[in-house]
């Protein structure tokens, strides 16, 4: 570790330490750069709500790379056409060059508009899995929606679904109804979450479509600047999100996905408790879910990962 950068034994970048105000969260470091946010994606990866020892070499330059290919298609009308985000600029801010070695910030970095944050996850599904899954096996129900009688694990919805959930400080985030969103932020503001959520949700699985690649479900996240409700944060990363390759879905079962599956399984098939703090992980795995990444953002965009 040197003053502003700390490293582990593989060489990816765990934690920042620039001369700015700061907040941690599990991936990303935020600095307050008074008029915008600095927003630094670290290579920190979590499982079952606690961050692991070991990161995940160049993960948070892959997750940057990806949100910036989507706020691009933003921009460009090919997805959610006349919504708004916060990304200004992936170049790293005069300010923060003259204090600190830029090196390890490039590609890694998103300078922001500053946002009051929506309370709620905003999230849509076009598939079954994960904990819409659980809940329907449950109730037959996600998130006070009742869904078809017979669907499998992993079948795609009759239709893409808004299923929101409470930001929780610490712990898994709660599902939630959309009348208790409503009631929350009123009907007027969360009718519009929910359409634009949608939206963007929609068109960007048409784009991945074309792509080989099936966009499962995603969560968005949204704040207000003067009175405008904008995309805040990631955006349809594989930390955010369920990949899966086209050519090898099959539902009835979990899916290969591009994310950090390798680490999840790993993790339950050690002796580790889940109460106490996590192991680090062999290199093994740390390399295979780094090329899963890359794999995802290489056969969404069509290029190569430098």
């Amino acid at each position: 570790m040197n003053d502003h950068y700390e490293f582990d034994a593989t060489g990816a970048l765990l934690s920042t330490h620039l001369p700015f105000p700061r907040r941690q969260g599990k991936v990303r470091d935020v600095y307050d750069l008074g008029d915008r946010l600095l927003i630094v994606s670290s290579d920190r990866i979590s499982a079952f709500d606690y961050i692991l020892p070991t990161g995940i070499p160049d993960k948070g330059r892959l997750l940057t790379a990806m949100s910036r290919f989507w706020f691009e298609q933003m921009d460009a009308g090919t997805i959610g056409q006349n919504i708004a985000h916060h990304l200004i600029s992936t170049e790293v801010p005069t300010e923060v060059l003259a204090q600190v070695d830029p090196e390890p910030l490039r590609g890694r970095i998103m300078v922001t508009r500053k946002a009051s944050v929506v309370p709620f996850e905003c999230v849509v599904r076009g598939y079954l899995e994960g904990s819409g899954w659980r809940e329907y096996q449950s109730n037959g129900a996600v998130c006070g929606l009742q869904l078809p009688a017979g669907l499998k694990q992993c079948d795609q919805l009759p239709e893409s679904i808004f299923t929101p959930a409470t930001k929780a400080e610490e712990g898994h985030d709660e599902n939630v109804s959309f009348e208790v969103m409503s009631g929350e932020l009123g009907q007027t503001q969360a009718t519009k979450l929910k359409d634009m959520s949608l939206t963007i949700y929609q068109d960007a699985s048409r784009l991945a479509a074309e792509r080989g690649l099936l966009i499962a479900d995603t969560k968005f996240e949204f704040g207000e600047v003067d009175g405008e409700l904008i995309l805040i944060d990631e955006v349809l990363t594989p930390d955010s999100s369920r990949f899966w390759a086209a050519d090898e879905y099959e539902s009835g079962h979990s899916q290969r996905s591009f994310d950090k599956q390798f680490v999840r399984e790993w993790l339950q098939a050690s002796d580790w408790d889940r109460n106490s703090p996590p192991p680090p992980l062999p290199e093994s795995i740390a390399r295979q879910t780094a090329e899963r990444y890359r794999e995802g953002y290489e056969r969404l965009t069509g290029q190569s990962f430098a």
